[in-house]
């Protein structure tokens, strides 16, 4: 099987809001850039919603889809957090955070009533979010002397890299974003230019 070196993310924040036998739900989508991010959203609705009764909400981050977080602040276990994960689990996003804020209606709508509420809040959240396919890429820092500026900007461009920082002097450092699936193609033409040395940073 092929890496697969794509993910799919939101780029801004959607909003839904769903009602029930008197209780309502707003649903709110936000892309992360990163996990501590979800401390400051949740955070900034409490203070825009104060006399709200609950804030559940879940993430999932990483490109490989593989850390989730989830809290149900106050509302049977499973019955919020979860419906909210599994929502970016069936839409198969990443790198999101959705926060469900429910003002209680006075009536109990049960686990099922719950479980509902939450994930078609976070549903339609997410369906008002702009939905976007994004590449896994490697970030790298070539080192080089002015001089060999016209190799490495040449190799820059036959290969399409996106040049994140750039620092131009007697020492010259790019900071370049290369897909996971150029990265060999990539090395190996960096070893053939004389005096360039490459980092690997981190990936995105």
């Amino acid at each position: 099987m092929l890496f697969d070196d794509t993910y799919l993310t939101i780029v801004e924040k959607g909003e839904g809001v769903f009602r029930d036998r008197g209780s309502k739900f707003l649903g709110f989508a936000y892309p992360l850039t990163a996990e501590s991010e979800i401390k400051g959203i949740v955070s900034s609705l409490q203070k825009e919603n104060p006399k709200a009764n609950h804030h559940c909400w879940a993430f999932r981050w990483s490109t490989d889809r593989g850390i989730f977080r989830l809290n149900d602040d106050g509302e049977p276990s499973g019955t919020a957090g979860r419906p909210i994960l599994n929502t970016l689990l069936s839409k198969n996003l990443t790198n999101v955070a959705v926060v469900v804020v429910r003002y209680f209606g006075g009536t109990l709508l049960g686990v099922p009533g719950l479980i509902n509420a939450y994930k078609t809040a976070a549903e339609l959240a997410l369906d008002n979010a702009k939905v976007i396919q994004k590449t896994v890429n490697d970030v790298y820092t070539l080192s080089f002397e002015y001089l060999l500026i016209n190799d490495v900007m040449r190799l820059v461009k036959e290969e399409n890299l996106e040049i994140l920082v750039q620092t131009f002097d007697n020492q010259c450092q790019l900071n370049i974003s290369v897909r996971k699936t150029q990265v060999n193609q990539f090395l190996l033409r960096v070893e053939k230019l004389p005096a360039v040395s490459v980092k690997f940073q981190y990936s995105i």
